[in-house]
């Protein structure tokens, strides 16, 4: 087939379209409730595709408009390279368009069913959890977080995080589609009854994440500023202003200063005279060059007497922080606002000694900007006894986008997942805080500029969900299921091109009187 010929079938620009949809379901169209049946227009081209390969296809093609829109709020950062990444993480949902093609494709039965129902969401997670490994660029745009804004269905990711939540929806999908496939009707509409219906039950089921004590938080968000300058001026003059308040710990946002703070000793002193005066910790954003010449992103707790303690940002945005393979695509930076220098990694993750207004211990799991939408790194948060999480945010870079929004509401899955509360501060927004089942609390939005305050109920350190003590089961068995049924693909395929090649040689046997 050329090229030519590839590009003029109109079923694979319709998948391209169908991939779009999904992501609708997200933050900023705001269509939750259309995630549970967002895959069914795709799935249905998929399906009705005239070989297994096309269905691949359509699939990859399918995947590609789902990046594309998903991710349009990049093309600041990585200009074209966005349809390089289309291309590479599109190629993956080709397994989702051979499987539904499959299992689906023509007349369908109740043991095919029963089989898709199984197996699609388990191809369709699988290819979530690949393109989440960090070095293909990060968990962004998970099916299930689309749901975010209902704590009775994120109670399925309190036992198999997000990963569970989009089995779930990936599921209904599927059943939709075998509604929509005309001959079977109790079957699929019992699943989609089953799924909807699952998150609730365990809500109403599991107790609720045991309690602590209670702290005051302030967030501040210093909104846009002329320059760093500026807005670390904005930041402490909204801290100042928090004075006579209760206040037991206080967050800036990512990058909310560029100083070196074991070096700038005038800047440190500022901050901490801040927190003398308040009574509080403050947890500092520093994105500086650090004595070894290398810029890092650290959280820094700063108290009346200094630096306490620092966390060093681990998971680095693939082009906006570290260009991947710089000698290969750094030309990308100069056709871009790509990092013109790779930053600094931390090696470790580890919990900031803070502790609140009365000196008592207040163990934070501090995480930087992108790592929220990493579920291992917050688990690993309460596994250490973390009863809050604290994300520091800055999406300036994307203010007009959905962007803000989208990673704003990632703190709700992060919650219900370590049954923690979450707060996350972002330079011009959004700032928010989430209980511990994952109801949002307060939110400041990319309009505002200010402090934040909230009153949040500790988690028990030692109080762990489910998804905590069980990790990724859910992906981990998506994939043995996926490659079970890939292997009985390829078993079937040749038996059948056996029986053919039987037949064939048979009929010539005839054909020659032997």
């Amino acid at each position: 087939m050329t090229l030519r010929t590839a590009l003029s079938r109109p079923a694979r620009y319709a998948s391209l379209a169908a991939g779009g949809v999904p992501v609708l379901a997200f933050p900023g169209a705001g269509l939750d409730w259309l995630a549970w049946v967002a895959l069914v227009p795709g799935m249905l081209l998929m399906r009705q595709a005239p070989t297994g390969r096309e269905a691949a296809v359509r699939g990859w093609w399918f995947g590609a408009g789902f990046i594309l829109v998903a991710m349009y709020w990049l093309i600041p950062s990585i200009g074209p390279g966005l349809l390089g990444l289309a291309v590479l993480f599109g190629a993956l949902q080709a397994a989702l368009g051979y499987a539904v093609w499959r299992l689906l494709h023509g007349r369908v039965t109740v043991r095919r069913a029963l089989a898709a129902l199984v197996v699609v969401p388990a191809v369709w997670v699988s290819c979530e959890f690949a393109r989440s490994w960090h070095a293909l660029g990060g968990p962004w745009g998970l099916l299930g977080a689309s749901q975010w804004r209902h704590p009775a269905v994120l109670a399925l990711a309190s036992v198999g995080g997000v990963w569970l939540v989009s089995a779930a929806v990936a599921a209904c999908n599927t059943a939709v589609v075998i509604l929509c496939c005309g001959r079977l009707r109790v079957l699929p509409a019992a699943a989609v009854a089953a799924v909807l219906a699952a998150g609730p039950v365990l809500f109403a089921v599991l107790p609720q994440p045991p309690a602590g004590r209670t702290v005051t938080v302030a967030l501040v968000q210093p909104g846009q500023t002329a320059d760093d300058a500026s807005r670390l001026a904005a930041s402490e003059r909204i801290t100042r202003g928090l004075a006579g308040q209760p206040v037991d710990l206080v967050v800036w946002g990512e990058s909310s200063t560029t100083a070196d703070l074991d070096r700038d000793t005038a800047v440190l002193a500022q901050i901490r005279g801040l927190s003398g005066a308040l009574g509080a910790q403050v947890l500092v954003g520093e994105d500086a060059r650090k004595a070894d010449g290398r810029i890092s992103k650290d959280a820094v707790l700063v108290t009346p007497d200094g630096v306490a303690a620092r966390y060093r940002k681990i998971r680095l945005v693939p082009f906006g922080e570290y260009i991947p393979l710089r000698p290969l695509f750094g030309w990308i930076a100069g056709v871009s606002k790509a990092a013109a220098e790779n930053r600094a990694p931390g090696t470790s993750f580890h919990l900031l000694p803070a502790t609140d207004a009365a000196g008592r211990p207040l163990p934070v799991g501090a995480l930087i900007c992108f790592e929220s939408a990493f579920p291992d790194m917050s688990r690993a948060a309460a596994r250490d006894g973390a009863p809050l999480i604290v994300y520091q945010s800055s999406t300036s870079t994307f203010q007009s986008t959905w962007a803000p929004a989208q990673h704003a509401s990632l703190g709700a899955l992060r919650a219900a997942e370590s049954g923690r509360p979450v707060v996350q501060a972002a330079l011009t927004g959004e700032s928010v805080a989430y209980d511990r089942q994952g109801r949002r609390l307060a939110r400041l939005d990319t309009s505002g500029s200010g402090a934040l305050t909230v009153t949040l109920e500790l988690a028990r350190p030692s109080a762990l969900t489910w998804y905590d003590r069980l990790g990724d089961w859910v992906p981990l068995t998506s994939l043995a299921v996926t490659a079970a049924a890939a292997g009985w693909a390829v078993r079937t395929s040749r038996r059948s091109a056996a029986r053919t090649r039987d037949g064939e040689a048979a009929e010539r046997r005839s054909t020659l009187g032997v």
